[in-house]
């Protein structure tokens, strides 16, 4: 019996087509909801970004953000986070500091970037993005780090990280997060707060940050219009977010009529 459901937001629950969460998609979540299964947004955004995103007028009972990193409850207080081994955090300081490439730094409250450039303005732009303002460090824990880079930068920072997962949720995007962690260590702890069992829950993704929890959760299920490293990881594969990819897959696992 499944008592609660995963939700990325990019391309799941936000169409980047109607800049919107489709009908179908609110009715779906509504319905479940009326059954008492609940509902949690499993992003790699920080709360500044989904506050400005249509989903926010949807209710939801936790938001695991930036990639599990830190976990929300329904009134948004923080009940778990997972920051970056301070050894290194300080190489990531330091790559911020060198300007060489756009880097983000995300702390508990807030975010900020070493420089804008065009390919920062055209990903956020393709995705709903938000951009951080020009900031500094000062020392805080950060839970996450995102960066605005091609196929090469990437492959660079993947082998200078050994404590870090990098992921990518766009083809010039990418999260840096702990080694250990993940969404799947953020539902984790979403479980142990309301005595849930991995079981238990359904997961709804696209890309390859939400690989492990695909294969965490019960039920991983993959939308249409994903990566491949997303649906190779699901149970079952649904239609896109625009054809109403969520409703068709929670009908076709009998949790809505």
């Amino acid at each position: 019996m499944i008592k609660a459901i995963f939700f990325d937001v990019d391309g799941i629950l936000l169409s980047h087509k109607i800049h919107n969460v489709p009908e179908s998609t609110r009715q779906a979540l509504r319905e479940v909801r009326k059954k008492g299964i609940r509902t949690v947004i499993a992003t790699g955004r920080d709360m500044v970004e989904l506050s400005k995103l249509p989903v926010m007028d949807m209710k939801f009972d936790g938001y695991l953000t930036l990639n599990g990193q830190l976990c929300l409850d329904e009134t948004k207080h923080a009940f778990g986070g997972n920051p970056i081994d301070s050894g290194e955090a300080e190489i990531l300081v330091n790559i911020f500091k060198a300007k060489k490439i756009p880097f983000v730094l995300i702390g508990e409250g807030n975010r900020y970037i070493n420089y804008v450039d065009n390919m920062v303005v055209d990903t956020q732009k393709a995705t709903a993005g938000t951009i951080p303002d020009i900031g500094e460090y000062h020392g805080e824990k950060i839970y996450q780090c995102i960066a605005f880079v091609g196929d090469h930068e990437r492959e660079m920072l993947s082998s200078i990280l050994d404590e870090c997962k990098v992921t990518s949720w766009n083809k010039t995007g990418i999260d840096i997060i702990a080694k250990e962690g993940g969404k799947s260590v953020g539902i984790q702890k979403f479980l142990e707060e309301e005595g849930m069992d991995r079981s238990e829950i359904m997961a709804f993704g696209d890309g390859e940050n939400d690989v492990d929890m695909l294969k965490f959760a019960g039920i991983g299920v993959a939308m249409g219009n994903g990566a491949q490293e997303a649906k190779d990881a699901a149970d079952y594969v649904t239609d896109s977010v625009d054809a109403d990819g969520i409703a068709k897959a929670l009908r076709h696992f009998g949790l809505i009529a």
